[in-house]
């Protein structure tokens, strides 16, 4: 008995002829029953036709042609990142340069002075202050007409 995947694949086919319809392939040969001869006017189940053995197709992928385009934008970046780190190198040589003539110029406009010798003739003496010590209090925290919070 046939499957019934087999069933619903089948399609109904009226023949003009009076031939009976020969096996096209072999396939599932050993379950099936004989076939009959048919008349002209009836309709028979047939088996589907066997697709014929296809050739695939030359496929084209976009993988070559990527990694090139690929390619070419990490080169035009990599010149990127390479001329903005030459122009940061010019610029940091043109401050340091600048900086130096800048020292240059302090130097020239610099009059150098000594400083003054100490008196070793006269001593220092430390004077006592002349102002009163602090006298310590305790803190009053119950003022009663004030606007400050209490510390109860």
């Amino acid at each position: 008995m046939e499957s019934p995947n087999r069933k619903s694949s089948q399609k109904l086919v009226k023949s003009t002829s009076s031939q009976p319809a020969a096996p096209l392939s072999t396939r599932g040969a050993k379950n099936s029953p004989p076939r009959r001869p048919f008349s002209s006017h009836s309709a028979v189940l047939q088996k589907p036709l066997i697709k014929e053995n296809t050739k695939p197709l030359e496929i084209k992928l976009h993988t070559q042609e990527r990694a090139a385009r690929r390619a070419l934008f990490n080169s035009t970046v990599e010149i990127k990142l390479s001329i903005m780190e030459q122009q940061k190198r010019q610029v940091e040589k043109l401050l340091k340069i600048i900086d130096e003539e800048e020292v240059r110029m302090l130097r020239k406009e610099m009059v150098p002075r000594a400083q003054l010798m100490p008196f070793f003739d006269r001593p220092f003496f430390p004077q006592r202050s002349t102002r009163p010590l602090t006298v310590p209090r305790e803190p009053s925290c119950y003022r009663k007409n004030s606007s400050f919070i209490s510390c109860r």
